[in-house]
């Protein structure tokens, strides 16, 4: 833990690694890849398409060793799905868990395109006693003094729209983003979603690995050593705006002359569509209906929205709030977590309205 203003030389090593979303990038409907969010565990691994090889072993019928050019021999599909860190808000929690400073821009919508799952799973047979399937990336390192590859599980039988995706927005994968094979799980947080793809195992008891049993976990108490606590998985609702008008350049505060204006964003969760969002121009203290894009049912894409404004002169702050279609919202209070995980709290813009000096 750091007090909220703390940050490490360690930590803006990690700043520098990886990077967030431009707010102002929300306008795009599919997330430029230079543009998308970033997080490596690790180092991006050295990869050939010519001599990659994914390998599917343990508790199938059949073992396969499948080329990149194999698996683009099979029915592709194409998948838009939003994706977002797990971290993501972390800076924003007081006291401060101490990772990758992330504020709220750690998140991305892109097209993806590969062959499901199930389809390779159908081909090597999946045996009776699987309960879960392990990825392994090609990306290896230290944890917390745990040496290991990126791996994580999933639990079986797997739904169908996961996807092992060789393309991004409709050419190859960009080496930050997992080429040549990455593993994408719409409605999960990005942790799930394995870069550097080489390795499926299924497997008859449940994955006990770094990153599935220590790291992504809530933990409410860190100090009790019998905690498991319980496994981050699915995307907590969320809106962000685009920032109106223009920035400074410390603060990014925003400057934005009188009279009728729009403000608009994108919103997303990984339980289902948005049904609803709710802006605030006064920090939360009054509310109105924004006007939501709908989703199609098969896709797992951000939503926009947008809303009418007309300010006079004065200093507002503005803030979205999304709801989605099972009843879960944004929380007025950080949701606080040993690990920093899922705050998904409202996001406020300071904005200075102002006639021209």
């Amino acid at each position: 833990m750091g007090p909220r203003n703390d940050i490490t030389l360690d930590e803006l090593a990690l700043a520098t690694r990886n990077h967030g979303l431009p707010l102002e990038a929300l306008r795009y409907d599919v997330t430029p890849p230079g543009l998308h969010y970033i997080l490596v565990h690790y180092d991006i691994p050295a990869a050939r398409a010519e001599d990659w090889q994914l390998s599917v072993t343990g508790q199938v019928r059949t073992e396969l060793s499948l080329s990149l050019d194999d698996l683009r021999s099979l029915p592709s599909v194409t998948h838009h799905v939003v994706m977002e860190c797990a971290g993501n808000g972390r800076a924003l929690l007081v006291p401060r868990p101490i990772s990758q400073p992330w504020l709220v821009e750690a998140v991305g919508c892109a097209q993806w395109t590969g062959v499901p799952l199930r389809t390779v799973l159908e081909q090597a047979g999946v045996r009776p006693g699987a309960v879960e399937a392990v990825f392994t990336g090609a990306d290896h390192g230290i944890e917390r003094g745990v040496e290991q590859d990126y791996q994580r599980s999933l639990p079986l039988p797997l739904p169908a729209d996961v996807l092992l995706a060789y393309a991004m927005n409709g050419r190859p994968l960009p080496p930050q983003h997992g080429f040549p094979l990455r593993l994408i799980v719409p409605g999960w947080y990005g942790m799930a979603h394995v870069k550097w793809l080489r390795g499926i195992t299924l497997v008859d008891t449940p994955f006990t690995g770094y990153q599935q049993a220590v790291a992504y976990r809530y933990r409410d108490r860190p100090d009790d050593p019998d905690d498991p606590g319980r496994p981050v998985t699915r995307i907590a609702p969320r809106a962000l705006l685009v920032p109106p008008g223009f920035p400074d350049f410390m603060t990014r505060a925003r400057t934005l002359r009188p009279g009728p204006t729009t403000l608009h964003g994108r919103a997303w969760s990984g339980h289902g569509p948005i049904a609803r969002v709710e802006v605030s121009t006064d920090h939360g203290h009054t509310w109105h209906d924004a006007h939501v894009t709908p989703r199609p049912a098969d896709s797992h894409a951000w939503q926009a929205w947008h809303t009418s404004w007309n300010p006079t002169p004065g200093l507002y702050s503005i803030t979205a709030r999304a709801t989605d279609t099972h009843g879960n919202t944004q929380p007025l209070d950080p949701p606080w977590n040993h690990g920093g995980f899922t705050n998904n709290s409202l996001h406020h813009t300071t904005v200075h309205c102002t006639p021209h000096t």
